[in-house]
Formats: C-alpha cells, sequence, structure tokens
C-alpha cells in the first residue's frame, strides 16, 4: 500500500497529531505515542472477550443453576448474531464510513453492557435469559469497535515489518488486560465461593476499566486516516465482499487457522474453573493458571517478533503452533494426576506459545489485506478484518458453547452458588477430556492448514511474509 495524496505529503488528517513520521527513502515509520494508544485497546478487547469465555459458563451453571444445556445455548446465539454482524460493519468501512466514531460510541456502550452480563436480579432460567440478552448487546457492540479496530494498522503504515512492531505492542497490552481480567476477575467474584454478589462487584470493577482502555484507544487513534471510499464504482455488495475474501487463498488459510487457534484458547479459558474445581481440588487456583498462561507474554512477545524479523512470520507462527500442541498434550498427563505445580508450569508453557499465536497472525492480517486491496484496484481491507473478526468471534463462543455441551453429554449436574452439587466419576472425567481433547484436535488440524499457508507464503514473491 503505497501513500498517496495529502498523507503522504504530511498534511492530511493525521498531520500534526504525532501519528507516524518518515525518513527519507523509508515507509512511515508508526510514532510511540500511537502504538501505545492503540495497543491499549486491546486492554479492554482483552477484558470483552477473557472475562465471558473464562467465567460466563461458571456463572450460569454454578452461581445462577442454568442448566448446562441452555447455558451452552445462551453462550453461542449472541456470538453467532457477532458473526452476522461484524462482516456487514466491515462492509461498510469499506464504503467510507467514519471508523473513529464508531470506536468512540461502542467504547461508551461497551462497559454497560458488560457489568449488566453479571448483574442478573433472577437465578434459573430467567436468569440465563437476562445473560443472554446482555449478551446480544455487549456482542453488537463489541463489533463496531473490534472490527474497526482490527483494520488500523492498514492505515498506519505501509511496512511490514514496521507492522510487526505496532502489533507487538498490541499484543502484550492484550496481555495485561487479560492478566487484570482473568487474574482478579476470579478473585473479585468470589474466589471459591463464585457468589452472586461477587460476580456483580467484578462486572461493575472491570466494567470500570474496560471504559478507561476503550475511549483512550479511541481517543488516541482518531487521527489515522480512513481510507478513501470508492468512487466511479458502486461498492460491492456484501455477498461479493465475502466472496472476495474467501477467493484470496492467503487469507483464507491465515483466517481458518486463527479461527482454530481461537477456539482451542476458547476450550481452555471455559474449561479452567471446572478442572480448578474438581480435578485440581481448589476453584481458587483459577486465578493462578491464568496468570501462568498469561504472564510470558509480557517476556516473550519481544522474541516471537525477533523470530518473524529473522525467520518469516508463517515460520514463526509454525514454531508458535507445535510449542502449543506439544503443552496441551503434556499438561493432559500433569491435569490427570492432579498434579498442581506442573500444570501451572505448562500453563507458562502455553502462555509463550499463546503469544506467537496472536502477535504473529495479526501481524500477517494487514499485510494480506493491503495486498488485496493493491491488487483488486480498490478498498477490501474492511470487509477482510469484518470476516476475521467473525472467525474469531465464531472461535471464542464456539469454545464455551462446545465444552458445556461436552459437559451436559456427560451428564454434569448444575447448582447455585450456596450449595455444590456432587459430581459422577463420568462428568469429572469429562471435565478434563474437555478441556485437553478438543484444544489437541484443533490445534492439530490448524497445523495442517498453516503448512499450506507457509507454502504460499514462501514461494518466489512472500510479501506478507517479510
Amino acid at each position: 500500500m503505497g501513500l498517496t495524496g495529502d498523507t503522504a505529503a504530511g498534511t492530511g488528517p493525521a498531520a500534526g497529531t504525532g501519528a507516524r513520521r518518515t525518513t527519507p527513502g523509508t515507509s512511515p515509520l508508526v510514532d510511540r505515542r500511537l502504538r501505545v494508544g492503540y495497543g491499549v485497546g486491546s486492554v479492554g478487547t482483552g477484558i470483552v472477550v477473557t472475562v465471558p469465555g473464562l467465567l460466563l459458563l461458571y456463572y450460569l451453571t454454578d452461581v445462577l443453576g442454568v442448566a448446562a444445556g441452555l447455558a451452552g445455548v445462551l453462550l453461542v446465539l449472541p456470538k453467532a448474531w457477532d458473526v452476522v454482524l461484524a462482516p456487514l460493519v466491515g462492509r461498510a468501512l469499506d464504503r467510507g464510513e467514519r471508523r473513529a466514531r464508531w470506536m468512540r460510541r461502542a467504547a461508551w456502550a461497551l462497559p454497560p453492557a458488560f457489568a449488566l452480563l453479571f448483574l442478573s436480579p433472577v437465578d434459573g432460567t430467567l436468569g440465563g435469559l437476562w445473560v443472554g440478552a446482555w449478551f446480544v448487546v455487549l456482542a453488537t457492540a463489541f463489533a463496531f469497535f473490534q472490527v474497526p479496530y482490527i483494520a488500523l494498522p492498514a492505515r498506519m503504515t505501509d511496512d511490514p515489518a514496521e507492522r510487526t512492531r505496532t502489533m507487538s505492542w498490541r499484543v502484550a497490552l492484550l496481555a495485561v488486560g487479560i492478566l487484570v481480567s482473568g487474574g482478579l476477575g476470579p478473585v473479585l467474584a468470589g474466589g471459591d465461593a463464585g457468589s452472586r454478589g461477587g460476580h456483580a462487584l467484578m462486572g461493575i470493577v472491570l466494567g470500570l476499566v474496560l471504559l478507561a482502555a476503550l475511549t483512550a484507544s479511541a481517543r488516541a487513534t482518531a487521527g489515522v486516516p480512513d481510507p478513501p471510499a470508492p468512487a466511479g464504482t458502486a461498492t460491492p455488495s456484501l455477498r461479493v465482499s465475502l466472496r472476495t475474501a474467501w477467493d484470496s487463498p492467503p487469507f483464507r488459510l491465515l483466517a481458518v487457522v486463527y479461527a482454530l487457534q481461537a477456539l482451542a484458547v476458547a476450550v481452555l479459558l471455559a474449561g479452567a474453573p471446572y478442572v480448578a474445581t474438581y480435578r485440581l481440588d481448589d476453584h481458587g487456583l483459577t486465578s493462578v493458571m491464568f496468570v501462568a498462561l498469561i504472564a510470558p507474554s509480557l517476556v516473550v512477545v519481544p522474541l516471537w517478533r525477533r523470530a518473524a524479523d529473522r525467520r518469516g512470520k508463517s515460520t514463526a507462527l509454525l514454531g508458535a503452533t507445535v510449542l502449543f500442541l506439544a503443552a496441551v498434550v503434556v499438561l493432559t498427563l500433569a491435569a490427570r494426576a492432579g498434579a498442581v505445580a506442573p500444570t501451572l508450569v505448562l500453563c507458562g508453557v502455553l502462555g509463550a506459545a499463546y503469544a506467537g499465536l496472536q502477535l504473529l497472525p495479526l501481524s500477517l492480517l494487514p499485510d494480506v489485506t493491503v495486498a488485496e486491496s493493491e491488487r483488486l484496484g480498490r478498498p477490501v481491507t474492511g470487509a477482510f478484518t469484518g470476516v476475521w473478526a467473525a472467525g474469531e468471534t465464531a472461535g471464542a463462543a464456539l469454545g464455551p458453547g462446545v465444552y458445556a455441551l461436552v459437559l451436559a453429554a456427560a451428564g454434569f449436574a448444575s447448582s447455585d452458588a450456596d450449595e455444590r452439587v456432587a459430581q459422577s466419576a463420568t462428568a469429572v472425567d469429562a471435565v478434563l477430556l474437555g478441556w485437553t481433547a478438543g484444544p489437541v484436535l484443533l490445534g492439530a488440524l490448524s497445523l495442517l492448514v498453516l503448512l499450506r499457508l507457509h507454502r504460499l507464503l514462501s514461494s518466489p514473491t512472500p510479501k506478507a511474509d517479510r
């Protein structure tokens, strides 16, 4: 993507904001303030994705007493709506809709919807319907923030290596958001007790953090120019936009890899409270497991970035995927034996792999979308990022839903927060089986797709893999 018009000259919307700087003969370099401002949005998106994935299923089945099968449906349906909405938002961006305005409004709508998710005034089925309704609101607002947010790096610079550095800030701050929500969330929710009042407190406190992070990011990135609306020709229909995205081999393979890996991670998140409670006999370990899983990201993100610079992004992603698979296989053995210390160590290894699974696909995405925009001669970044967000959302939604169905099939007995129900041996076995077998299969499938992508990007013109 070359800079055109007044943006290249330094007189466009980004001029004077400190957003970008250039040196003679190079692509634009992203100013550190913009990198941090962009990245801090991931503190908020990390909360929105992580807390429902980690605690909402447990909140429904073990606090509100909603049957596991119904709880799974209530978690999947709102996200299914998000899968439909995200491509529509992406297409609107390609038609010239104002990205900054959408992000700003969504930043104000998301926090109250998030808090109300955990403020159900009733138990049982009615409580589940309360959660489902607010989850729809949350998913809607999230689409209007997340899709333009994902599309931003393609407008910040046309240098693939510079995009990787920008994404390093995003992934590092995403780890901060996940640590705050995944570590502090279960503690605020009531620890071992998992009380309704505790979950309400958690929703309010993390909602305030969410408000601060999203509004700060929307304000910091407001000066990044939107792509010009197509001139002279009609904007392609949604069906054509989706077909264009799917007909791009590098994008299709990359999106499938990311969606499969997002689903695998979502299953691990959803099952963590159950494994801590029913396999390790300590629900309080949920926070410790989560910190062990995410904290390594703060250290290893620069290492994955260095590997991408030296070996190529797809090669580094292959290494991260193999590490993830190996860690899950060994983790199965440790958790089955009830070995707490080895389980926590292996969560740390998973965390190191997870950092790569986040950074590297997100760094490849703008490279691919920009290359396709140039090839087609029209903006496709919005359409592609809309499809990407839909796949990510589907993975995050299906994880808890799939895990809930495994529990339901094994006869897992739901209960409210005041009275725990003893589980059958079959249900206890399913807690571990659902937690590890699914991620292993999904990770292996993603590896097969990734090998095809790697061969494609290693062709004589691997521009997207630099």
